[in-house]
């Protein structure tokens, strides 16, 4: 079923990945009035490119280009250097974090409705309509 991995995995990754970075992201609008907190982010496109090429294939898949995003440790997850001085530590800034949080938002539902819409393509071939 390689033609059908190549139709869904670039999407079905994307979805994926944007879910993990709203994780992220929403940990550190949680995390708004915590001293000392440190505001995390997701490197989507360094990330999204190591699972094109397999990089974050784990052993134990099923499948060689199946792939875990689980585990924070194989993941470019960054801490933000924030824009203002930080008097308790915490680097949330919450404007920067709503304004990632929306825009993330955006495109998981673009990259989810992508997606669905190869599903009914190929739904619809299968089909015969």
């Amino acid at each position: 079923m390689n033609w059908l991995d190549n139709a869904l995995n670039t999407h079905s990754t994307a979805v994926l990945l944007r879910a993990k970075r709203a994780e992220i992201l929403a940990a550190n609008l949680a995390n708004t009035d915590t001293p000392g907190y440190k505001a995390r982010d997701l490197d989507f496109s360094q990330v999204f490119n190591q699972a094109k090429t397999g990089v974050l294939a784990t052993p134990a898949s099923t499948h060689r280009r199946h792939f875990t995003i689980s585990n924070d440790s194989s993941l470019a997850i960054t801490y933000r250097i924030p824009s203002k001085e930080v008097t308790d530590g915490n680097t949330v800034e919450k404007e920067v974090e709503q304004s990632a949080f929306t825009e993330n938002s955006v495109r998981y539902l673009t990259s989810l409705r992508l997606l669905s819409g190869n599903i009914k393509g190929i739904m619809s071939a299968l089909r015969g309509d």
